[in-house]
């Protein structure tokens, strides 16, 4: 008898992909409940309109990837034509896209003109995903293609959408994160307790906490999603977080340094990426370091474009640079993917560092 060890996870009960799929569903239903009950309509339509492009584009493009080999158009048709079409579509193919549009959606401020809505769910869907084949191949997440896209062609349209829901932000930006881009000291008229409530505008699935930690606690539970991308994100995110904070702080030498933190820690869209978006196991790296490490990447480059970049949120364009390193870290993980070593551990160390350094500068204006 030949003995081959392995690592965990052991599987002691069957697994689908559909059920982690209606699990996710489940998760996010929290925020799409709130969305739907503080915008109505405004937000109702949105997530409908996101749903029907996202699933159908799905159905259609899947039709043409997977047609039948010898099966001419006309014979769809025929009641032969349609069950082998019918055949080679799943229930996997019905959640995945219900996913990308109910985050998708989340991701977008309510009252955005539907013809944005429309775009970026089909760019999302067919860039993002259907041009790498579809199901279990995308290495983008959908969601934040669709939401990047519209963000640079449209982004005059969502600034406006953005500006309805409160005076605060018509002036200073599109979320509260529009006032702390610049001054991470300044929290506007906004306090951590509004966060947590969903007091804030924004977009529609970000600005109520609780409700994403709901989420995520009942994906965690159910372990249909890895919470190693979701640590290295947010631990990562909420260290740099805590030296953007303290740096102001001393520039200033004024300003509630750990209120200050723990507003960057959950405005905005940090939380809602790290539980629903980073810990995508498509897109996510396949070894053990690799996810905890993709997720940190994601998290420090969040923190970097908040604190300088042009843009007062960094969470999806953080997602998408993280997706292209996941085959990467894969490549150079491949020879141990499922150990943790003390020099991976300094090299992440290592990084936070130097990332830390590079936050602390921007914040308080250059060093040289």
């Amino acid at each position: 008898m030949k003995l081959i060890p392995q690592s965990a996870p052991y599987i002691r009960k069957p697994v689908s992909v559909a059920r982690m799929m209606m699990d996710v569903i489940i998760a996010l239903l929290p925020v799409t409940v709130f969305a739907i009950i503080q915008n109505g309509w405004s937000s109702i339509y949105v997530i409908l309109l996101s749903l029907l492009v996202m699933v159908v584009t799905e159905l259609i493009a899947h039709l043409f990837i997977k047609w039948p080999k010898g099966l001419k158009f006309k014979e769809i048709f025929t009641k032969e034509g349609f069950k082998s079409v019918l055949s080679l579509y799943t229930i996997n193919n019905i959640l995945a896209p219900v996913i990308s549009a109910l985050i998708y959606a989340m991701i977008l401020p309510a009252g955005c003109s539907a013809y944005v809505v429309i775009t970026g769910a089909l760019f999302g869907m067919l860039i993002g995903k259907m041009v790498f084949g579809g199901l279990g191949n995308n290495i983008f997440n959908p969601a934040a293609v669709g939401r990047i896209f519209v963000a640079l062609c449209f982004g005059s349209k969502l600034s406006e959408a953005y500006q309805t829901q409160t005076t605060f932000d018509a002036v200073s930006g599109a979320t509260p994160l529009g006032v702390v881009n610049e001054n991470i000291g300044n929290l506007g008229s906004y306090g951590v307790l509004d966060v947590f409530l969903g007091n804030v505008p924004g977009s529609m699935g970000e600005v109520c906490a609780i409700c994403i930690l709901i989420g995520g606690l009942y994906l965690f539970i159910r372990r249909s999603a890895d919470i190693r991308a979701f640590l290295g994100y947010f631990v990562s995110f909420g260290i740099l977080a805590f030296v953007a904070a303290f740096s102001w702080v001393i520039k200033n030498n004024s300003g509630n340094m750990f209120e200050i933190w723990a507003y960057q820690l959950f405005a905005g869209g940090a939380l809602f990426a790290a539980v629903f978006m980073i810990t995508d196991p498509v897109t996510s790296p396949t070894s053990k370091f690799g996810r905890v490490l993709y997720g940190a990447i994601a998290g420090a480059i969040t923190m970097l474009i908040r604190v300088a970049g042009a843009y007062p949120e960094g969470a999806a364009f953080s997602i998408l640079i993280a997706n292209l390193t996941a085959p990467c870290i894969d490549f150079l993980l491949r020879k141990s993917p499922n150990s943790y070593t003390w020099k991976q551990a300094l090299c992440l160390f290592i990084a936070l560092v130097l990332m830390g350094v590079i936050t602390s500068a921007s914040v308080m204006g250059g060093w040289f």
